[in-house]
C-alpha cells in the first residue's frame, strides 16, 4: 500500500565515518542554510523596541490557498505551482536531514544530494475531488497527534545519535531508519493536507 503513495522519500545511509567536528557543532553550522530555508518558506519575524514593533515577512512558502481555490473552482493545479511546492519540500528535507545528523554533507539549495523525494503530479480531473481540500485539515487530525509523539521520539534518537557519532563516527542504522521513517510520514501528510496533490489518505506507517 505504501509503495503506491504519491510521495516517496528516502535518505542514503552514510555507510562511513561521519565528521565528528561538524556533528558536534551542527546546531551552529546549520544556521546559514536554515536562514536561507526560512527566507523561502514564508517565515515571519518580529522584534520590539521601546516604541514600535517591527515585522519582517520573507517571500515564498508552500503554496496552499491558491491551489485550494483552483481545485475548488476550476479543477486545475498549475504545474509550476506543483513544481515550486515539490522543490521547496526537497530543500527543506535536505536541511532537516542535515540538522538531524543524517549526513555531514552540507545541504544544497538545488541538488538532491543524499535526500530523494518524489511527488506524482496529480490528474486533477480524476484524482482530486473539489471539496476535499476543505475537510482534509480535519481528517488529518489523527496524524497530527501521532506525529507529535513521534517527533518527541525523533528528538531523543537524534541526541543518542549525536553521542554515537562523536564516539564511533557512525549513525546507528536502526535510529537512522526511524528518523527517516518519521520524516517520510510527515511529508506524506504534507502532500495530503498542505500541497493537496492527493485525496488518498496517508498511511500510518514509517516504511517506504
Amino acid at each position: 500500500m505504501n509503495e503506491s503513495y504519491v510521495l516517496t522519500f528516502s535518505v542514503d545511509y552514510p555507510d562511513r565515518s561521519l565528521d565528528r567536528l561538524t556533528t558536534f557543532f551542527r546546531i551552529f553550522t546549520v544556521i546559514p542554510i536554515a536562514i536561507v530555508a526560512a527566507m523561502v518558506s514564508g517565515a515571519t519575524y518580529s522584534y520590539d523596541t521601546a516604541t514600535t514593533t517591527t515585522a519582517v515577512v520573507a517571500a515564498g512558502g508552500i503554496l496552499f490557498a491558491a491551489p485550494l481555490l483552483m481545485i475548488l473552482f476550476r479543477k486545475k493545479y498549475p504545474r509550476w505551482w506543483f513544481d515550486w511546492n515539490r522543490e521547496l519540500l526537497r530543500f527543506q528535507s535536505r536541511v532537516g536531514a542535515y540538522l538531524g545528523l543524517l549526513s555531514d554533507q552540507y545541504p544544497s539549495t538545488d541538488e538532491q544530494q543524499y535526500v530523494h523525494l518524489e511527488v506524482d503530479y496529480p490528474n486533477v480531473e480524476t484524482d482530486l475531488a473539489r471539496g476535499m481540500p476543505l475537510i482534509k485539515w480535519f481528517l488529518a487530525i489523527p496524524h497530527y497527534i501521532v506525529l507529535f509523539f513521534l517527533y518527541i521520539a525523533v528528538f531523543v534518537c537524534v541526541v543518542i545519535a549525536w553521542f554515537a557519532i562523536l564516539f564511533t563516527g557512525r549513525y546507528p542504522r536502526s535510529l537512522f531508519d526511524f528518523v527517516v521513517g518519521v520524516g517520510r510520514w510527515h511529508l506524506r501528510v504534507t502532500a495530503y493536507m498542505f500541497i493537496l496533490v492527493t485525496d488518498k489518505y496517508p498511511p500510518f506507517s514509517l516504511s517506504e
